[in-house]
């Protein structure tokens, strides 16, 4: 099937297909002849998650998981709508977001606060809940088991992006699914092979000593290779980590140069502006041969995001 990157393990990348190519990605992980799928993008991909599941012989009563990273609709948009075509799944979700799966009321009201309600329905449609009794809330530590061999996912509390955010261990392969916790990746920067690594502090929840925490936890785990959502594996996990903390910081001290400034327009333009200088000189940094009018084409919504994102973290702070 076009779309679908097959790695080692029974580990596949499917492109959702979220508003470009290669943007989002949903994860199969298949041992045994049963499924986990991690992420489920919005309700449009689900299609192309069945279609995914056919072309490798898989039957929709062989998903035993849909796991999320965290409830952002990006990332679980599609959920409610996959679950109910999925009769012997359970979804895997962190304990802060398990109750927004069931009455994702407040979830459609934060995304139409964020992109504005006619955008948002544009994007992700109508958001379905889904049963209490078919959620499985994963806490830290916690694990469950795929196929019979033995092989688990292991859950990582992992927040700074997110306070509903978690990781999966896959303890098969070692490697380490992040959802948005170690950054975005996408392959159009990609250099002769060799992946950068950017952070996204978008709204409502970064918090920077949080997210610090959350990538050495992920380093800890000493993967291979992590998956990205936006976009899937990357290797030179600790070059990586170590940029992300870099990162981090650079972010951070953007957002504490208007520290007692208004909340205003003006604050999001200089915020804004700030991370446009940031990704400007990664470009440089890292060797991006795509050109400047490519990048900001791809990294338009992201830069926008993480401004906002940014004083968020400013307002809260205030407000503490």
């Amino acid at each position: 099937m076009q779309g679908i990157i097959d790695y080692d393990f029974g580990i596949s990348a499917l492109d959702s297909l979220y508003e470009r190519p290669i943007m989002a990605a949903i994860h199969l992980i298949v041992e045994d002849g049963r499924c986990a799928i991690v992420d489920t993008a919005s309700n449009s991909a689900v299609p192309r998650v069945l279609a995914a599941l056919q072309a490798k012989g898989l039957a929709l009563t062989a998903v035993d998981y849909v796991v999320l990273t965290h409830i952002h609709l990006d990332h679980a948009g599609g959920a409610g709508l996959l679950m109910s075509l999925l009769p012997n799944a359970r979804l895997v979700v962190h304990p802060r977001g398990a109750r927004h799966m069931r009455d994702p009321a407040a979830l459609i009201e934060g995304v139409n606060a964020v992109y504005g309600a006619e955008n948002a329905r544009r994007l992700y449609g109508d958001i379905l809940p889904i049963p209490g009794e078919r959620i499985f809330e994963a806490p830290d530590g916690g694990s469950v088991p795929l196929g019979n061999q033995g092989r688990r996912l292991e859950f990582i509390d992992t927040p700074g992006h997110a306070k509903h955010h978690m990781a999966i261990r896959d303890t098969l392969s070692g490697h380490v699914f992040t959802g948005d916790t170690f950054g975005l990746s996408y392959r159009e920067f990609d250099v002769d092979g060799r992946p950068s690594i950017l952070p996204t502090t978008s709204p409502v929840q970064f918090d920077p000593v949080a997210a610090h925490r959350s990538i050495d936890a992920i380093l800890a785990c000493k993967p291979g290779a992590v998956y990205l959502t936006h976009y899937s594996q990357v290797r030179d996990v600790e070059r990586l980590g170590a940029d992300m903390h870099r990162l981090i910081d650079a972010h951070a001290a953007l957002a504490e140069a208007e520290r007692g400034k208004p909340a205003d327009a003006a604050r999001h333009a200089r915020i804004k502006a700030g991370v446009t200088a940031l990704v400007l000189a990664e470009r440089q940094r890292q060797g991006w041969t795509v050109s400047v009018e490519k990048m900001f084409e791809v990294l338009a919504m992201d830069i926008e995001l993480n401004a906002a994102g940014l004083g968020c973290w400013l307002d809260t702070r205030a407000r503490a």
